[in-house]
């Protein structure tokens, strides 16, 4: 019976593990925005997301803290965070800052309008959990009143899977811009 549950322990730490070698996603462009709510089939989220991003953006999940994504995400520079999902805009470099957590952390979104709160219950408690408004994917808690030096006061704790990065200077492609033009 030792043996077994020994095996067991040892088969999940090694998947634990493998899960969190993943990085973040990091885009040469900024991707185009959606200008309507993302509506996708179970099937379609699952074709289309890691499991790991799956498991955090659909299944209000949560990565391992201090992982591979977070120390990552501590050596980018400027640039903006797009949802994972569906690639609305949803936090610039300018308001991250390192909480000492282990997960991403931001004092504001950079596009409100694509950032959505709603209370969650799941641990027994309330808590105030952070989705994307274009696609509802689940991408962490914001927390108030903790005394960090930051202009809101707020720590808006995403899971780095649920991002995706591009570097400063990159704009969003234009399709409207690429395609040829009456007599062109």
């Amino acid at each position: 019976m030792k043996i077994i549950t020994v095996l067991a322990a040892l088969s999940l730490c090694a998947c634990a593990d493998d899960s969190t070698n993943k990085k973040m996603e990091t885009a040469d462009k900024a991707p185009e925005q959606p200008t309507q709510p993302v509506k996708k089939t179970d099937a379609e989220w699952r074709k289309e997301l890691t499991p790991e991003q799956y498991h955090v953006l659909r299944e209000a999940g949560t990565e391992r803290a201090n992982g591979p994504i977070y120390k990552e995400f501590k050596k980018q520079g400027a640039g903006t965070y797009y949802c994972g999902g569906c690639d609305a805009e949803l936090f610039s470099s300018k308001e991250k800052f390192d909480s000492g957590c282990g997960w991403p952390s931001f004092y504001d979104p950079a596009n409100a309008k694509n950032v959505k709160t709603s209370t969650d219950y799941k641990i027994g408690y309330a808590r105030t959990e952070v989705l994307c408004a274009v696609c509802d994917g689940h991408l962490g808690h914001v927390f108030t009143g903790e005394g960090f030096d930051t202009p809101t006061d707020k720590r808006y704790c995403i899971n780095g899977v649920a991002l995706k990065f591009v570097p400063e200077g990159e704009k969003p492609e234009n399709k409207a811009a690429k395609e040829p033009k009456n007599g062109e």
